[in-house]
This record gives structure tokens, sequence and C-alpha cells, in this order.
């Protein structure tokens, strides 16, 4: 009977993206990572640890590594307004927080509008880009959150906690 519940939940959760935007960029999460979303709270800094890790929340009595979205991908870090967001996501059985500038919406895209992004050879990484997914008249940058962290940092963020 749990297998049933697991694939129906699965299916239920099959081709949806929450959607959040960083300046006029759009940007998708598969929503099977999505804990959930809550508003910006105040922010224990760590010394000594990445600048995209701002520091740790406390939700609800769990410690929480929250990582500024805005600088991991190299763009200039805002100051947080009213519609910033922490996105709660479960990233290789850790609870992480994504500062994102705003969440738009839930999306269905079908894995037929969803391509590859292009393969730069330029010596440009860009391996935070899973794939690209087309949604009416624009597109959506959907992002590989295993590809978020790299390994020491995944160990700096459960040392965290």
């Amino acid at each position: 009977m749990s297998e049933i519940l697991d694939e129906l939940e699965e299916d239920t959760q099959k081709d949806k993206y929450l959607t959040f935007g960083l300046d006029e960029e759009e940007f998708g999460i598969e929503i099977e990572y999505v804990r959930e979303i809550i508003g910006i709270q105040p922010i224990s800094e760590i010394p000594e640890i990445p600048s995209f890790i701002r520091g740790i929340i406390n939700l609800r009595g769990q410690i929480i590594p929250v990582i500024d979205i805005r600088a991991r991908f190299k763009k200039e870090v805002l100051d947080y307004n009213d519609r910033t967001c922490i996105i709660v996501v479960d990233i290789k059985d850790i609870a992480i927080g994504l500062i994102v500038d705003k969440v738009l919406e839930v999306l269905n895209i079908p894995e037929e509008n969803l391509v590859p992004p292009p393969d730069y050879k330029t010596g440009i990484q860009n391996g935070y880009i899973k794939m690209i997914g087309k949604s009416g008249d624009g597109v959506k940058l959907i992002i590989d959150c295993e590809q978020l962290l790299g390994e020491a940092e995944i160990e700096l963020i459960e040392d965290l906690d």
C-alpha cells in the first residue's frame, strides 16, 4: 500500500517546479526538493565560511544553513525586502534555506518542454542549471539542486547543524 502512495505522490510532483525570480531572470526548482517557503528571518552569521552561505536560522528548533542564491550565482547582493523569501529545500538529506528575491508560482512544465542548457566550451562553469524549461513565451532556468553545493561545502554545512 505504501508503494502505491509513494507512486501517487511522485506522480503528483512530476513536471512541477517552484519558480522564483532574481532580477529579471526566472528560475525553477523541482517541487520534490521543496519543503516550505518562509519569509526572511534574522540570520546568525558564522565566521570563516564561504560568502554565499549567509549563516544559519532557527526554524522551529531546527538549525538551517541559508545560502544567498544571488551570491552563489555571483550576482550583486542586494538588501533584503518584504518580497525576499527563503525556500527550504532538502538536498542530499540536508535541510538548506535558499534566499531568493521573490517566489513566483508553481508551474507544470512537461518533459517535452525541457531542453538541456547550452554546452559552453569556453571554460564557463554552469553546473547549477540542469535544464531550460519553455513556459508560454518565456523560459525558466531549472536549478540542479544536487550541484548547488560541492562536497566540501556539504561537509561544512553538516557540521553546522
